[in-house]
């Protein structure tokens, strides 16, 4: 994954978006459905109607950037909101785009007793 400024807040775009959209369409999302400025080097992901695609749209300070990615198999985990947004961290983000439910992470191992 490309590596985000520190202080870039990501925001996972609620419900669903027609992934035919390009950069000028998801960008007029983000200000007409957010109420947020695209152009302030925040990170925007939407996700289609079946699930198992991205768009992740963010300005880098000299231009807007589009990364598109689609599973094989399996669906991204997606918050059940309709509206509005949910702010993951990036490393929430990075789960995300592997296909991992970033919402309940679990740890491989059990810390043991330190005694």
């Amino acid at each position: 994954m490309i590596g985000l400024p520190a202080g870039t807040r990501i925001w996972l775009v609620a419900g669903i978006t027609d992934m035919r959209a390009g950069m000028n369409g998801l960008a007029t999302k983000v200000e007409t459905a957010l109420a947020e400025d695209p152009y302030c080097c925040h990170v925007f992901v939407f996700r289609g109607r079946r699930g198992d695609m991205l768009k992740v749209l963010w300005w880098s300070g000299d231009g807007l950037c589009l990364f598109a990615k689609r599973l094989e198999r399996g669906r991204f985990v997606w918050p059940q909101a309709t509206s509005g947004s949910v702010c993951p961290t990036p490393a929430q983000l990075s789960m995300l785009l592997e296909g991992i439910d970033w919402r309940r992470p679990e740890r491989t191992w059990r810390p043991t007793s330190a005694l």
